[in-house]
């Protein structure tokens, strides 16, 4: 699978992917600090400390919050945030040690999420990560997501209730939710999902995407989340 799905699966409306939050801070002190109150409530984090390096990452995808320090040795938060919003809209959060309100109207108008100047206390940090990520995947709704992807567990909720599903229901399942409404041919499935495999593509994928519709029925009788496209193949319909 391309390695940065994953990002791209933040985008997509009604799906809540499990990730890591970034941290991208070049004072090991302060990155210590943050990745401590951050574990402590519940996150997984990833740290490095250039822009860089940062923006490779971010592009591989696995990736779910963005802290970002203004002052890299290499390149600055903005540019970084700049560069980011070119292909990812990953909710970030800038660090700075600078308060000036021109700072904070810049980061801002580019596309950050939040600011906060140092020094900041890491609790209320972690709230504002936690508040952003709520706004953010939820659209500030009660109702949990209708998918949730937990990609450590290869594992798929629906309507808040884990789906039991084989390996290959889990892939084809996946492949769907990062590419919302894209219609894929029998072939292209059977290139992604059983790659090497030497079975029939009609009668693998009819089969797969039967039992997967069944078993998302099971929780949803009125569940149609898989759209049959005739002579061309099957897509994910937009979720609400």
């Amino acid at each position: 699978m391309n390695s940065n799905e994953s990002v791209r699966m933040e985008l997509f409306p009604g799906v809540l992917m499990s990730g890591e939050v970034l941290i991208v801070e070049d004072e090991s002190a302060i990155a210590d600090t943050i990745a401590y109150a951050l574990e402590s409530e519940g996150f997984r984090v990833k740290r490095c400390t250039l822009g860089g390096e940062a923006l490779a990452l971010l592009r591989e995808g696995g990736i779910r919050f963005v802290i970002l320090d203004v002052g890299l040795p290499d390149l600055s938060g903005f540019e970084v945030l700049r560069r980011l919003r070119t292909f990812s809209e990953l909710p970030v959060l800038f660090l700075t040690a600078r308060s000036e309100e021109v700072d904070r109207v810049v980061g801002l108008e580019i596309g950050a999420d939040d600011y906060m100047a140092k020094p900041f206390s890491p609790r209320e940090l972690a709230a504002r990560v936690r508040s952003i990520l709520r706004r953010t995947e939820r659209g500030g709704a009660p109702a949990p997501p209708r998918f949730e992807v937990d990609e450590a567990a290869r594992r798929i909720r629906f309507q808040g209730q884990a789906l039991d599903l084989t390996r290959y229901e889990y892939q084809l399942l996946r492949l769907f939710l990062v590419h919302p409404e894209r219609v894929w041919s029998r072939s292209e499935l059977m290139e992604r999902v059983w790659a090497g495999a030497e079975e029939s593509a009609d009668r693998t994928v009819d089969t797969h995407v039967k039992t997967l519709r069944a078993k998302l029925r099971a929780l949803d009788p009125e569940a149609d989340a898989i759209q049959t496209h005739r002579g061309l193949g099957y897509s994910l319909g937009k979720q609400s």
